[in-house]
């Protein structure tokens, strides 16, 4: 825990200080956020795989579905396949 002067104007002193540090910190962290937007916009999106297999719920999981790689109906049991794997 910080020990607070009890006088009023080390008080203001101290307030003010913190709002200057405070509004660098924002400053900052706009800053930041902004170059990581920048560098994720340049980035290529990741190409997806030529080929999906959907595994079904259970045990042992068989393969119940086969999706190109674009397909928009694929779920979090989707996983790449080579085209050997899928024939």
């Amino acid at each position: 825990m910080s020990v607070l002067p009890p006088d009023l104007p080390r008080l203001r002193t101290l307030v003010t200080y913190l709002r200057g540090e405070l509004g660098r910190a924002e400053r900052a962290l706009t800053e930041a956020e902004s170059a990581q937007a920048a560098a994720a916009r340049r980035r290529p999106p990741v190409e997806p795989p030529a080929w999906l297999v959907e595994r079904g719920i259970g045990t042992g999981r068989p393969a119940v579905r086969v999706h190109a790689g674009g397909c928009w109906d694929t779920g979090k049991r989707s996983a790449p396949a080579t085209a050997e794997q899928i024939r």
